[in-house]
């Protein structure tokens, strides 16, 4: 007799949480550079994403000229669309930020403008490789949970920032893999390993740097509790096929971080026992 299939439900499926929103999918995309509004719309729907990443500056960009249709107003008209439909969340960030201020100052306005108290926190530090600035990054995180926001700040994977942003009342953090945009995957897993060790009540996502569906699948396998991506998929010669892909293998590195990976070994473990006596095969 066959045993009786049942579809997991909410209390005994994977999910995970942003605040006291409960999540299934562990794929969070970025919503810049696409081709066309179809595009995006169509690898949107092939991602099977439940977290949008909105841009703060090019959304109040497009709401300022909302009397012209123009390109921009496109898009963003695109991911609200598209967002309802598949009833999913937007996350504004406040990507171009330089300072504490003027990313305090964006997420206010996106609170008002989107009507979400969600915020993908970035302070750029470095014009080369974007890298977060950790001061302005701490100094913005704690103004803004103290004004009721839930704070994901982009920040590097330095342990001691990390913990800085926690102690500034972040429960999200969303360390990078590699520069934005570089396509890299993870340079530094033995960093994102220990984040995972020492921060185990924390939810940690890979964002920036990821180039290919592998990369997440490692970025999964160890540990992480979901990825962000954009240009992965934007700039991929084929949007909508790369971002059912990425969602394949964002399955797949969390499937095999919770079965739960074989030891490594620097030498050769044989598979097969061996008994000592020798034996004739006829």
């Amino acid at each position: 007799m066959r045993p009786t299939l049942h579809a997991p439900t909410q209390a005994t499926a994977d999910t995970w949480r942003i605040g006291d929103t409960v999540l299934h999918s562990r794929f969070l995309l970025g919503t810049a550079g696409h081709p066309s509004p179809q595009a995006l719309q169509d690898a949107i729907v092939a991602s099977g994403s439940q977290v949008l990443t909105l841009g703060l500056k090019r959304t109040l960009a497009a709401s300022a000229g909302a009397g012209h249709l123009g390109s921009d107003n496109g898009f963003v008209q695109t991911i609200r669309d598209t967002a309802r439909a598949q009833g999913a969340h937007l996350l504004p960030n406040t990507a171009g930020c330089r300072s504490a201020r003027e990313a305090i100052a964006l997420a206010h306005m996106a609170r008002e403008l989107l009507g979400t108290h969600w915020v993908k926190l970035e302070v750029v530090g470095d014009e080369q490789t974007l890298q977060p600035d950790p001061f302005e990054l701490v100094d913005a995180a704690r103004q803004l949970v103290a004004d009721g926001f839930e704070v994901l700040p982009y920040c590097t994977d330095d342990l001691v920032s990390a913990q800085r942003l926690i102690d500034a009342g972040c429960r999200i953090l969303m360390p990078w893999a590699a520069p934005i945009g570089s396509g890299l995957g993870l340079l530094n897993p033995w960093a994102l390993r220990t984040l995972r060790a020492r921060l185990p009540g924390i939810t940690l996502i890979v964002d920036a740097g990821l180039g290919a569906p592998s990369h997440a699948t490692a970025a999964m396998e160890l540990g992480m509790d979901a990825v962000l991506l954009n240009s992965a998929v934007s700039q991929a010669t084929d949007p909508v096929r790369m971002a059912r892909a990425f969602r394949d293998a964002v399955t797949a590195g969390r499937e095999g971080f919770r079965a739960g990976l074989m030891p490594t070994s620097d030498v050769a473990v044989a598979t097969t026992p061996v008994g000592g006596q020798p034996f004739v095969l006829l």
